[in-house]
């Protein structure tokens, strides 16, 4: 139930009508855009919903559906039902056209009935006739005209009619020449017809000077139109045979009449099909044009809106480029009815009609402009008192008015009543007006209705604050500038404002003065903790909203931080890696140089001249072998175990070595030399006392030189791994082939013993990815098979 009659006009249904009939296509769609009524079937709310859906789908993929000839011929199916009755051709060509794209709709729907199955259900039992269809396109034309071949007797009397035209025509020219050549003719005239009949034109005083029948004259009196004797018979036969057609095509129209008739009741079905095609398609129009969607229904009533627009409003703004501040509302079992507060002009209202009409648009099978999460239950009524009631006819005031309302949403409110009442109480003495209302309102929370009230009533906003199943809620309002921003929050009161705005609009302080001490000091504090409250909290908002953006102005920082540092540590890889094959180069180069030094000394008996020469060389060749060696950082063994205090550590990827003095959680302070600093754990690796010594001497003191002829006595072309984790073995085996291409030994043997084979696989899989290995093999059976491996160096 619908209370008050024109609650449609107060909530601006009756627009969203207008709009909604303005899309459809034909007066059948038409008809039932304004027969939209309100219903609480929520099977059938769903399923008219889901029709509206299924169409806007449609058209947002472009999906072809037929959108010409929604041709209403329900009043030619009327006079077709009529014995004897016959159609005319603009009738039939419409029926045509209209059938042909019913017969287009139905075909649509069933190829696509897999994604649009509520709409495919409206082909169920629907026939159209292609046989109706084909004989009216048989015997109509585009016209529309009865075709000529649309009976034998047709053919013939149309062709007999064309032949007589050119005879009488022929007579008549010749009679009109004759009369031209003696002057009896106006100036500028011509053959012309009168009561179907041609004619010539003669000046008035020459008429009785041609034999012949007078039709007509001018306006003027000055013209006569005669029709010769000579082609009277002609124009007899002519009207005979016109007379002839007319019959003719009457019954040709007569028979597919009769067709037609037979397929009365068919087509009656046909045409409600695409009246409601017709209207559907206007209500999805309508959704795209508010940007309304398809919401979750329940049975419960309950309403839990995200994003809500007043339609209307929408509408209004989005052609000023204005955007509407969305509405976000939930009523429930525990918080059936909501009590909103704030100052004048802050939106009460708007949100108050904004609940109605999207309430009563989803109840009349519209969709509607919220987010797609929000859940609408099903109401069995909707009663709104809005606006000023004032009847003269009936001698009531504003506020018997409401309080006539109050006794019909007392009598009639119950668990699924939807009640939405706009500045409750007012209109009377305050006191007894919020009294009133208060009890009014206790009245709607016992029989457990839901609804919106709006109000400034202080004991109102106590009421709700107190009582379960009511809820307050405040327009919020921007303290700064006192301007409001037309957006609720549930779960608190608002304050009017009262003062500050008389204060904004320029009331003198003596008067804000006097209406304090008027109003009370108990009031002026309960407004004052609001006004404090709204300060504080919009305070919080502002540094919430710098503390995110701070947040996210840190993660940027960290997501740059984390790239850096990946790229660091590749560019660090790599540039290692090169240094080490350059190293390996010059150590080659140098040691070919050493040999044939050597030899060069020997061939030329060390003479001192040719020996410093040589030395020379050397020494330019050490100090580039020396550049070199500072760019390879020295292998470090780790040591196991978790990182205590007093243990030596390094600093992974780099030649920094010191001591842990302590640990804080996932961090420890390490003195490194004479600086203090604190390096999160996971940057840190154990080693022993020794290299922490070793790393911190090479750091500190320059290097001596390569001692080229010690480390070559030291050597040996054979490495022993056994033992050794696999991790620890490839900064092993890559100084011992560093070692071996210092001293140009092609080939050299890794000793790992067979065992399970793990630390055979590690080696021989890394090595076979190294590009200073020219083939890896196993050593012959007798002298250790797989248990060594054999390694040509290029």
């Amino acid at each position: 139930m619908l209370f008050p009659n024109d609650i449609e006009s107060k909530l601006g249904f009756d627009k969203i009508r207008e709009r909604l009939a303005v899309k459809c296509k034909s007066a059948m769609g038409t008809e039932l855009a304004e027969k939209v009524r309100f219903t609480a079937d929520i099977d059938l709310i769903r399923k008219f919903l889901q029709q509206t859906d299924d169409f806007k789908k449609i058209l947002e993929s472009d999906g072809a559906f037929p959108s010409n000839y929604y041709l209403d011929a329900r009043p030619a199916l009327a006079k077709a039902r009529v014995e004897g009755a016959f159609l005319d051709e603009r009738q039939f060509r419409d029926i045509s056209l209209s059938l042909t794209t019913i017969d287009s709709c139905v075909r649509f729907l069933k190829s696509h009935k897999e994604e649009y199955p509520s709409l495919y259900e409206l082909t169920n039992g629907l026939e159209v006739s292609a046989a109706l269809v084909k004989s009216i396109d048989a015997k109509i034309d585009d016209d529309p005209k009865v075709r000529d071949n649309a009976s034998a007797v047709l053919q013939n009397v149309r062709r007999n009619i064309s032949q007589k035209y050119q005879q009488v025509r022929k007579t008549l020219e010749s009679a009109f020449k004759s009369a031209a050549k003696e002057g009896f003719i106006p100036d500028g005239a011509s053959i012309t017809v009168r009561d179907g009949r041609m004619v010539i034109p003669v000046s008035a005083e020459y008429k009785r000077r041609i034999k012949g029948f007078v039709h007509d004259e001018s306006s003027t009196g000055q013209t006569v139109f005669i029709e010769p004797a000579t082609v009277l018979e002609g124009n007899n036969e002519l009207r005979e045979l016109e007379y002839a057609e007319k019959r003719e095509v009457i019954k040709i129209l007569t028979e597919l009449t009769d067709e037609l008739r037979a397929n009365t009741d068919s087509l009656k079905r046909a045409y409600r099909f695409l009246g409601v095609v017709d209207f559907i398609q206007a209500k999805a129009r309508l959704a795209l044009e508010l940007d309304a969607v398809l919401p979750a229904v329940k049975e419960e009533q309950t309403i839990t809106w995200k994003e809500a627009r007043h339609p209307l409003l929408f509408l209004a703004h989005r052609n000023t480029d204005k955007k509407v501040v969305p509405l976000n509302i939930e009523l429930n079992h525990d918080q059936r009815l909501l009590i909103i507060s704030g100052p004048n002009a802050g939106g009460k209202s708007v949100c108050l009609k904004t609940v109605g009409l999207l309430q009563l648009m989803l109840q009349s099978g519209l969709l509607v402009p919220v987010g797609e999460e929000s859940e609408f239950g099903v109401f069995e009524d909707i009663f709104i008192d809005i606006g000023d009631e004032q009847s003269i006819e009936n001698d009531l005031s504003t506020y018997s008015s409401h309080l006539s309302n109050m006794k019909f949403f007392i009598r009639n409110a119950k668990l699924k009543s939807l009640c939405l009442i706009d500045e409750f109480g007012t209109g009377t003495d305050p006191q007894f007006g919020g009294a009133i209302a208060e009890a009014v309102l206790d009245d709607l929370k016992r029989k457990e209705a839901n609804g919106v009230i709006t109000t400034h009533y202080s004991n109102i906003k106590n009421y709700a604050e107190e009582k379960p199943g009511l809820i307050n809620g405040a327009m919020k309002y921007d303290m700064a500038n006192l301007e409001p921003l037309y957006e609720l929050e549930m779960g608190k009161p608002g304050s009017s404002f009262s003062l500050e705005i008389a204060r904004k609009i320029g009331l003198s302080h003596k008067v804000i003065e006097y209406a304090k001490e008027a109003i009370g000091s108990k009031n002026i504090d309960v407004d004052n903790l609001l006004l404090r409250l709204e300060r504080q909290k919009q305070k919080v908002i502002e540094r919430d909203r710098a503390l995110k953006s701070k947040e996210k102005e840190v993660s940027q920082l960290q997501s740059k931080y984390q790239r850096l540092l990946e790229e660091m540590e590749t560019n660090k890889k790599s540039i290692i890696s090169k240094a080490k094959q350059e190293a390996a180069s010059i150590l080659k180069e140098t040691n070919r140089e050493i040999e044939k030094t050597i030899r060069h000394i020997k061939e030329n008996k060390a003479e001192k001249k040719e020996t410093k020469r040589v030395r020379e060389r050397l020494t330019q060749l050490k100090g580039k072998v020396e550049e070199e060696k500072k760019v390879i950082p020295a292998v470090v063994q780790k040591e196991d175990g978790p990182i205590g205090i007093g243990d030596a550590v390094r600093i992974v990827g780099q030649e920094v070595a010191g001591e842990v003095l302590s640990l804080k959680g996932n961090g420890a302070e390490v003195q490194f030399g004479d600086l203090k600093s604190t390096v999160k754990l996971n940057r840190l690796e154990k080693i022993s006392k020794g290299q922490s010594k070793q790393i911190n001497k090479q750091r500190s003191q320059p290097n001596n030189g390569l001692n080229l002829n010690q480390k070559f006595a030291q050597f040996s072309s054979t490495l022993d791994v056994r033992g050794r984790r696999a991790e620890e073995v490839f900064s092993i085996v890559d100084r011992f082939i560093d070692d071996a291409l210092l001293f140009d030994i092609s080939e050299i043997r890794i000793l790992h013993g067979k065992g399970d084979g793990v630390l055979r696989s590690v080696i021989r899989d890394y090595l076979r990815k190294s590009n200073l290995t020219e083939t890896i093999t196993d050593e012959h059976v007798e002298r250790g098979g797989a248990g060594i491996t054999v390694v040509q160096l290029k």
